[in-house]
């Protein structure tokens, strides 16, 4: 089997646990904010920061392995604060 479809699954495991226990600490209440917006956040932060540490900081690589325009990639560093 492919190693990044493994790691997909483990990866959308770790979603759906945390996303359970967010919608259990609700409590029944509706969530207060755009959830997409609020787990996308919460994801692409420290995939940025991951894949830098990997590359050694190059972000030309990070974007590329990331598939997206370095560019991009440097505005959402700023959208974070990632140095």
């Amino acid at each position: 089997m492919n190693d990044c479809l493994v790691n997909e699954n483990d990866m959308a495991r770790y979603v759906r646990k945390a996303l359970k226990e967010y919608f259990r600490d609700l409590d029944g209440e509706d969530p207060c904010c755009n959830m997409y917006d609020m787990v996308m956040d919460c994801v692409e932060k420290p995939l940025i920061e991951m894949v830098l540490e990997q590359v050694g900081g190059n972000q030309t690589h990070a974007s590329a392995m990331l598939g997206i325009n370095r560019n991009t990639l440097r505005k959402k560093m700023l959208q974070h604060g990632i140095a």
